[in-house]
């Protein structure tokens, strides 16, 4: 076995071209010529082997037990012969005896060859995988390489090809050899073959996180995504929020002259992007998710989580949309069902109350509590009541003790 700097200089290289841990080639070769060795010596030998980190020299030793008498040869050694060693040696010693390795030439070399680089490509699986899992639920940029004989598209990562599958692509999206697109990583496996990673263009959370690559103050946290839904390759609406009250969480989303969502309509190959301000109070909050329709009363049954919506007769369609889309949508981005009808359906079957319209009305103009304000301030002024009540009693006492 050729042992020496030639060695070391081959490790040094393999490691800067793959990447790995010099450590983990050492403890690599070293298990590569234990498994050779115990081929000459019998898998039940104890093998060690010692190899020199600067020279490349390696020592091969078989680990004996200090017995009286020899029942295994390969594992154990007698008191006589151990103390020849040295004379500190005792009985339950546990002994390295040097051992020149027989006929350790082509086949020993070749399956210590072979371990090695089965080594090589498990550190190197595992350093893939450590690298790519930091990016599961994020985004990343592939470039599109080919389509297989499944219709699954296989994206370049870089040092790794992942698979865009059919259920997670676009239908109208094409994917053109060498074309730069981004995907959000949906999860990633390791596999005896190495990291297996899920992509998808379909997600909600691309849009969400591309909003945090193109707009400052969603990655910051100064405006929260509340909310989003998607029908991928056709519309997005998501509700956005900040508890930064010189903020416009609607207008930081949309940029100058709608620069920042355009940025990301383009990303998404014409996706129409609908941002509205979440709202706690939840008549207000659905009136926006019908946006762009105009709405004119909302009332709602939290016992059911359901909400009845007034819209203009020539509105209708518009908050309806295309094939029930944009009703569809609002309903998945508030979590309320959601039953629309005009304004001269409604009022001739009565389905809102009367005063629903002007409730509405004062709702948008800010002039009007939410159900759960009301409570509040019922509670408060009951319990400011009972306050001077009891203030009134204790002075009623008072002035009957002096009398």
């Amino acid at each position: 076995m050729d042992q020496g700097s030639e060695l070391i200089d081959a490790l040094h290289q393999i490691s800067k071209e793959k990447g790995i841990d010099q450590q983990i080639i050492f403890e690599a070769i070293e298990t590569s010529l234990v498994t050779a060795c115990k081929k000459n010596f019998g898998t039940s030998a104890n093998i060690k082997i010692n190899m020199d980190h600067e020279t490349g020299n390696v020592s091969v030793y078989a680990q004996k037990t200090v017995v009286d008498q020899i029942s295994d040869s390969n594992l154990e050694i007698n008191l006589e012969s151990a103390k020849k060693m040295n004379a500190r040696y005792d009985l339950g010693d546990i002994v390295d005896v040097v051992v020149t390795p027989r006929n350790f030439g082509r086949i020993s070399a070749q399956t210590a060859k072979q371990v090695v680089v089965q080594k090589f490509r498990e550190a190197e699986r595992e350093i893939l995988y450590n690298e790519y899992i930091t990016k599961e639920r994020d985004i990343v940029t592939g470039i599109v390489q080919r389509k297989d004989d499944r219709r699954n598209i296989v994206i370049s990562l870089g040092k790794i090809e992942a698979m865009l599958a059919p259920s997670e692509q676009i239908s109208r999206e094409k994917y053109n050899f060498q074309d730069r697109i981004k995907v959000y990583v949906l999860e990633v496996k390791q596999t005896p073959k190495g990291p297996q990673i899920s992509i998808s263009r379909t997600h909600p959370e691309l849009v969400k996180r591309l909003f945090e690559q193109e707009v400052p103050e969603v990655y910051d946290g100064v405006v929260e995504v509340r909310s989003i839904t998607r029908e991928a390759g056709s519309r997005t609406k998501m509700a956005v929020y900040s508890k930064n009250r010189n903020v416009d969480p609607v207008g930081a989303c949309v940029g100058q002259n709608g620069h920042r969502v355009n940025v990301i309509v383009r990303e998404l190959n014409g996706e129409k992007v609908d941002i509205i301000e979440w709202n706690q109070c939840p008549e207000l909050y659905i009136a926006a998710a019908l946006s762009p329709s105009r709405v004119l009363a909302v009332v709602i049954n939290p016992a059911d989580q359901t909400a009845k919506i007034v819209v203009p007769d020539y509105q209708l369609s518009l908050a309806i949309g295309k094939e029930g889309q944009n009703a569809r949508m609002a309903a998945k981005l508030t979590g309320w069902r959601i039953d629309i009808k005009s304004e001269s359906q409604a009022r001739t079957m009565g389905f809102v109350p009367d005063n629903a319209y002007d409730n509405f009305e004062r709702l948008l103009s800010g002039e009007a509590l939410t159900e759960e304000t009301k409570i509040k301030e019922t509670e408060k002024e009951k319990a400011e009541i009972e306050v001077e009540v009891e203030e009134v009693k204790e002075t009623e006492t008072v002035k009957e003790g002096a009398e």
